[in-house]
């Protein structure tokens, strides 16, 4: 068989090409011509949480601010891991987003042993939303007026105080579990499936305390029926004022706060993932919304993809040794 001619091989080559062109530039994708179609949200809890706030507050004004349609979709279910999964094998086009959250990201994977996906394998950082401290509320009732009075019963009769939590292996349990390890005293858990059982039985008195992200308790801590006895982060929160820290309260350096960020399937362009992130970092900024998140006991806390995962990546390792340091053994899923 003869060699083609130059010309005809010039020919088979822009044959080629041309038949390529349009799946390579499908491959590379830009965000010039995207969204081409309605950006699904996916939120991994219910609706009415503190999760599903925050993400239908950042739907409606990102949709406000940039003629996208953004709509959440509610997919609930083991801890917020079945929506992550959801996400995780979602095509990555830029058209599926998930409200990830430390619960799902960190500390998941230290206790599941059949997860469905890997955080750092499977998704990308997107944008930050904010972070909330974790708060510790008792029944009006209770004897305890504050964290140091709730500590020196447990210290007097060890694994007499009953804690609730939204679930076992959630950062609020794990909060729990690092502020007894810390304060040198033992407390019996019990777990709910999610926070509002759990704050159905504290304010019957079943348990002595809950510790709970703030949404979750505003409405009763508002109405009188619980007091707060302490929030977890390093400074006081501004939708809580009035409440102490942990820290203030003894235990000097204690610091737990869980975070809400946006993450893609693994996959989307970087240019479409830049677009996004520009796009929420500028509704954060937005008064209406800032006060939206702050109200809720969150703080609007803009980064760019790069920091969110480096800050994935840190609370990985630090919630590693934290459930190393306390002993905790837990084998869910």
């Amino acid at each position: 068989m003869t060699a083609p001619t130059i010309s005809r091989r010039n020919a088979i080559m822009a044959a080629l090409t041309t038949g390529f062109t349009p799946l390579l530039h499908a491959q590379q994708g830009t965000a010039g011509n995207w969204p081409g179609r309605p950006i699904r949200l996916i939120v991994p809890f219910p609706p009415g949480g503190g999760t599903d706030f925050l993400s239908r507050t950042v739907a409606t004004k990102l949709g406000e601010a940039t003629g996208w349609a953004v709509v959440p979709d509610n997919r609930a279910g083991a801890g917020g891991t079945i929506g992550i999964a959801e996400a995780a094998k979602a095509e990555a086009s830029g058209h599926t987003l998930v409200m990830g959250q430390l619960d799902n990201l960190v500390i998941a994977p230290l206790f599941y042993k059949n997860l469905a996906y890997d955080p750092q394998r499977d998704l990308q950082p997107v944008a930050l939303v904010g972070d909330s401290p974790l708060i510790y509320v008792v029944p009006t009732a209770s004897p305890h007026r504050n964290l140091g009075e709730l500590i020196a019963a447990a210290r007097q009769a060890p694994d007499s105080i009953t804690y609730a939590s939204p679930g076992a292996g959630t950062i609020t349990h794990l909060s729990v579990e690092l502020f007894a390890h810390e304060a040198k005293i033992r407390v019996r858990h019990v777990p709910y499936k999610g926070s509002g059982p759990a704050l159905a039985d504290t304010l019957s008195g079943q348990v002595h305390m809950l510790a709970a992200s703030i949404p979750s308790v505003m409405g009763q801590l508002k109405a009188g029926k619980i007091r707060a006895l302490a929030v977890t982060s390093a400074q006081r929160n501004s939708a809580v004022p009035e409440v102490p820290t942990v820290a203030e309260q003894g235990l000097a350096g204690f610091d737990v706060s869980t975070w809400y960020g946006l993450f893609a399937p693994k996959g989307v362009p970087q240019s479409i993932i830049q677009r996004v992130n520009t796009e929420v970092n500028r509704v954060l900024a937005n008064e209406d919304t800032k006060a939206a998140i702050l109200s809720q006991g969150g703080e609007p806390r803009p980064l760019t993809p790069q920091a969110l995962g480096q800050r994935l990546q840190q609370d990985t390792r630090k919630w590693h040794d934290a459930v190393a340091a306390t002993g905790l053994k837990l084998e869910l899923g």
